[in-house]
């Protein structure tokens, strides 16, 4: 339950109006003070995660945010903390007490709606009052769930438990696996995992060991190497592979020892497709052949670890671009859940694997991006575009490489 990385859990967001109970409802149905509560409106002034176990739903994330009809210069700044929130969740609770719903409720809603996010309104501090029975007709009419709390009574929490269980996103049951629909039953999986400055001293990175998983669930079994020792590996195996798997900074490296009958591809690459949308990202790579001198290029990196020499998103990539654009480019770094609000100077984004951050995130910056018109990749695809292997990369995913090659030619015409 405490492990289960944050990506992997169902995001629910806590919005509404400063002083509604937003607080003591997570604190309700969590059974833990988590968020401070107090009379004083504002006083919530980050979002608050919490992890737990939501049954039969699995690990969950709640996000209780700052109320956002503050007013000055620290409630812009609280107000843009909860406007991030919006990007990452998988439903939100829009928590109202009973006679204040209005405008402020209506912009949380359509926010929501326009995100294609399952909203649940809840009326909290119902011991005090009950919603309008106009307004519950409206909601009934939008097809939008409610239920009535108290949570600081410990009234209405099962039904709103209910309704959270009911209210879960299709694409968060049916999430895309990692690696499992690529390879059979039975069958083996190389993965090459380098082990340098980036490497985590007695352990291996998120993305490895979630992969690692996936492969064991799927009934396969894998083989974990350094790149050195590829050839090696490969040669002492009696058949090939089902599948190579390589950090995308060893492209080059296990691209020149993998079999060109052997699929290959990178961790960030199948993440791209986990986290992500595989296809509309490899569009975005293309972009890349766009790109002159000059151009302005934002870097997301989903977790704030301290860059450190030779560093991937900061170093590397920003290295291989130039090289490949053959001359100077400007590289903006952002992290977490930073983003910004104006893309308008970016020719190109290009977000990491994306193991520190959830599904709907990333997909709610493909759109930004998609609104803003500027192109969208990701960390494996564009260093696999830089250096010319692509294709090869994209072999396991027929979708995909089909969209590389319509581009090719059209390239090429």
């Amino acid at each position: 339950m405490q492990t289960a990385p944050k990506g992997f859990r169902l995001h629910i967001g806590l919005f509404g109006r400063r002083n509604v109970g937003k607080s003591s409802l997570l604190n309700a149905l969590t059974r833990q003070a988590v968020s401070i509560v107090s009379d004083v409106a504002g006083t919530t002034t980050d979002p608050v995660d919490k992890a737990m176990e939501l049954q039969p739903i699995g690990p969950v994330l709640f996000i209780d945010t700052a109320g956002i009809d503050d007013v000055g210069a620290l409630g812009e700044m609280r107000i843009r903390r909860t406007r991030q929130v919006f990007d990452r969740t998988d439903i939100g609770l829009i928590v109202t007490a009973a006679g204040e719903w209005g405008a402020f409720e209506e912009t949380i809603l359509e926010e929501l709606r326009s995100r294609k996010v399952p909203v649940i309104v809840v009326f909290n501090k119902s011991d005090a009052a009950r919603p309008e029975a106009a307004l519950l007709d409206r909601l009934k009419g939008l097809k939008l769930p409610w239920v009535c709390t108290w949570a600081t009574g410990g009234e209405g929490l099962a039904d709103l438990r209910e309704a959270l269980v009911r209210a879960v996103p299709d694409e968060f049951i049916k999430a895309p696996p990692i690696v499992g629909d690529l390879v059979p039953p039975g069958e083996l999986v190389v993965l090459v995992v380098p082990i340098d400055k980036e490497a985590p001293k007695g352990r291996l990175i998120l993305p490895q060991v979630q992969t690692i998983r996936d492969i064991l669930d799927s009934d396969a079994y894998c083989m974990v190497v350094k790149e050195r020792e590829l050839r090696d590996a490969l040669a002492r195996l009696k058949s090939p592979p089902a599948l190579v798997v390589t950090d995308s900074q060893a492209f080059l490296e296990v691209a020149a020892e993998t079999p060109d009958s052997v699929p290959l591809t990178s961790f960030s690459i199948l993440f791209a497709r986990t986290k992500g949308d595989l296809n509309q990202l490899v569009r975005g790579t293309m972009a890349i052949d766009r790109l002159q001198p000059g151009d302005h290029v934002l870097i997301c990196e989903s977790c704030t670890h301290h860059p450190i020499e030779e560093d991937i998103g900061r170093e590397k990539i920003p290295r291989w671009l130039r090289d490949y654009v053959g001359g100077r480019l400007e590289f903006t770094h952002v992290q977490g859940h930073d983003f910004p609000d104006d893309l308008s100077p970016y020719r190109l984004v290009v977000q990491c694997g994306a193991c520190m951050g959830n599904r709907r995130e990333v997909l709610s910056r493909i759109v930004r991006c998609q609104q803003a018109g500027v192109p969208i990749s990701n960390y494996g695809l564009t260093i696999a575009f830089s250096l010319g292997i692509l294709p090869r990369a994209l072999g396991p995913f027929p979708d995909a490489l089909e969209a590389c090659r319509q581009h090719s030619r059209h390239a090429a015409a």
